[in-house]
């Protein structure tokens, strides 16, 4: 790079629901500079579309038949990211409960992960001055060469009471059996599953407060970056 300057840096941050994934992966960026992308918001944003296009989500061959047709556009500024499907906004849409209780039925779907992953790798690569990918695959399927590779980690507890923080008048218990539910569809689909890359660093958030799990991941980019 001319004038001294930082190489672009990728890292991958990986793992389940409730990790603190994207507040820190959010964060992270803004403060470094780099680019976002919510890899999930996309697997979301296709789901809806085929919920509101009335596919079947339960029949994989009717999902990968129309896998190509929505037009997914993600805006990867950490400080507003955006996510439109064939033009409309749908960041708020894609997280209720219709989409969110169907996505790992749809992610699942070969012909959905390869669209995907292609979206996200074009992505990655126009990035500048470099990505911090959130997701489930991302250091083991999407970005298996990123500069850097974070898995967070945090007790089914600690993810369920944050989750349901999130969602109004959720419960505890309600919560923590649908992330582990969803966590055992993801872990044990054949389609990159949601696993911990050999290479990535581990970071159990449970004890930590999300400044802390910042502050870990921005020193572990720095250090990254220092040793080029």
């Amino acid at each position: 790079m001319e004038n001294g300057a930082a190489q672009p840096v990728i890292v991958a941050i990986d793992g389940p629901s409730g990790t603190g994934k994207s507040s820190t992966s959010k964060a992270v960026a803004a403060q470094l500079g780099l680019s976002y992308l919510d890899t999930g918001a996309q697997y979301r944003a296709i789901t809806w579309w085929m919920v509101s296009n009335g596919i079947d989500v339960e029949d994989p061959t009717a999902i990968a038949a129309v896998a190509g047709k929505p037009e997914i556009v993600s805006g990867t500024d950490p400080d507003k990211p955006t996510i439109t499907v064939d033009g409309i906004d749908v960041a708020g849409p894609i997280r209720t409960q219709e989409v969110t209780s169907q996505v790992s039925a749809v992610s699942a779907v070969p012909e959905v992960r390869s669209r995907i992953t292609e979206l996200q790798r074009s992505i990655a690569a126009g990035a500048e001055l470099g990505i911090v990918v959130e997701g489930r695959d991302i250091g083991t399927t999407v970005l298996p060469d990123a500069d850097l590779k974070i898995f967070l980690t945090a007790s089914a507890e600690a993810r369920a009471a944050r989750r349901s923080g999130e969602l109004k008048d959720a419960d505890v218990h309600s919560t923590r059996e649908a992330l582990l539910k969803r966590d055992a569809a993801d872990s044990s689909r054949t389609t990159s599953p949601l696993a911990k890359a050999g290479d990535a660093v581990e970071v159990d958030t449970t004890d930590l407060t999300l400044a802390q799990v910042i502050e870990c991941v921005v020193t572990l980019v720095e250090e990254k970056r220092a040793g080029e």
